[in-house]
């Protein structure tokens, strides 16, 4: 979850079989409605990096409709002598979350100086002395609605020194999963967290792991249009059925973009953040996490700063005690917009650059729509005969039109805009 920008590039070449391959890839079972094992929640989040939330922060989250916080639940921090665990700071953070109803996906992550030399969890020792400190955890909070996320990226050098090893990976895992299933079952544990690394992922699927796991992390980073994620999701559900004999969901466990990538800005970054949760939203992927919900600093030049949704710097007496940059309030339209309503298609209009989304609840239906061609133009939406209102990414209202046989013209932009019908 640190140092995002340093080995973002990396990453993307790694995590797929090829760089060209990454917007290549075509799989045809894309945008459309899935359905989802009933007992995984769904919702979407932001990674945070505290467990003593400043005042006001956790009800400004939940004020935005996320109902997850993803947040490292960090070995060496509470376990620093053998066999003692203290988890008070996570009581804390969880205390404050629940009084939001908002949910904690936990990272059982990184090495403890008592049992390895570094991140990275590799000798049989240290791995029975992980899992029994991710049992006494999960025992702990047990039937407070935790996902426990087996490690953070261990594709990836940085988080698991000197080399990714995948079967040193597997080893740790079924190591905590055996150890959840025996005492307990009812617990969720995901995993493995990684970028798009098929080959890292299908090693973690040979090994079993699906066996345990309600669900598949990954983190589908890029520095292109979110909606080419559509098709490293069909790939890797495809191959999560050449292992899994029972329907394992994917969720987006970390994804964001920074405001100071080279041709950024925090507009766009709002944009691309509402494309992406709108764009998981229509390819079955039940929990989306955004990296990041504050910036990790003040220098704007710096792209590890620029993730979040809100300023870093923290303001006492203010009803929003981060200042929120528009990519929050974009999370507020999006989340709002799709609350209680499901995905139900895609709409083809001009070309395959533009994207209109049908969500429904009941009799009642509402639409997303935006392109990823770069000039704006206009496209008719055939809906209900009717009036409807139109607002822009901020959830201002732009206007309001009647459907007729003709249906509906929009002019469709890269900020998404979204149609509902007027009560």
């Amino acid at each position: 979850m640190k140092m995002r920008a340093v080995i973002l590039f990396l990453s993307l070449c790694l995590s797929i079989s090829t760089c060209a391959n990454h917007a290549a890839e075509n799989c045809a079972d894309t945008w459309t409605p899935r359905a989802l094992p009933q007992s995984f929640p769904s919702g979407t989040g932001v990674n945070i990096h505290f467990t003593d939330p400043q005042p006001g922060e956790i009800k400004m989250i939940a004020d935005a409709g996320f109902r997850w916080v993803r947040m490292d639940f960090i070995w060496q921090v509470t376990e620093k002598q053998h066999g003692v665990y203290d988890f008070a700071a996570y009581d804390r953070l969880m205390s404050a979350l629940e009084q939001h109803q908002i949910k904690a996906l936990f990272i059982l992550d990184y090495g403890n100086p008592l049992y390895t030399e570094d991140k990275s969890v590799r000798t049989a020792a240290a791995r029975q002395a992980f899992a029994r400190w991710a049992l006494a955890a999960a025992k702990h909070f047990a039937g407070r609605g935790i996902i426990w996320e087996i490690f953070n990226e261990p594709n990836n050098e940085m988080f698991w020194p000197p080399k990714p090893d995948v079967d040193e990976f597997v080893a740790l895992a079924l190591a905590v999963d055996l150890a959840f299933r025996a005492e307990v079952p009812n617990e969720k544990v995901i995993g493995p967290a990684t970028g798009v690394d098929f080959p890292f992922l299908e090693g973690c699927f040979k090994a079993g792991l699906l066996s345990y796991w309600s669900a598949v992390s990954i983190h589908p980073y890029r520095q292109d249009d979110p909606e080419t994620a559509a098709a490293h999701y069909c790939r890797l559900r495809k191959l999560i059925q050449l292992y899994a004999k029972r329907e394992v969901p994917i969720i987006s466990g970390e994804w964001g973009y920074s405001a100071a990538w080279r041709g950024m800005s925090e507009d766009a970054q709002a944009e691309l953040l509402a494309r992406e949760l709108l764009t998981n939203a229509a390819n079955g992927i039940p929990i989306s996490i955004w990296y990041d919900w504050r910036d990790d600093g003040a220098d704007a030049s710096e792209p590890e700063h620029r993730f979040g949704i809100v300023r870093h710097e923290y303001r006492a007496n203010s009803n929003y005690p981060f200042e929120p940059k528009p990519a929050y309030f974009a999370a507020k339209t999006v989340n709002g917009f799709r609350d209680g309503f499901n995905f139900e298609k895609r709409v083809s209009v001009r070309s395959s650059e533009d994207f209109v989304l049908l969500f429904s609840r009941g009799g009642a239906q509402r639409i997303a729509a935006w392109t990823t061609a770069s000039r704006a133009h206009t496209v008719n939406i055939l809906l209900p005969n009717g009036t409807y209102i139109i607002n822009n990414l901020s959830g201002a209202k732009v206007r309001e039109v009647s459907s007729n046989s003709n249906g509906v013209p929009v002019e469709l932009s890269t900020s998404p805009i979204f149609i509902t019908a007027k009560n």
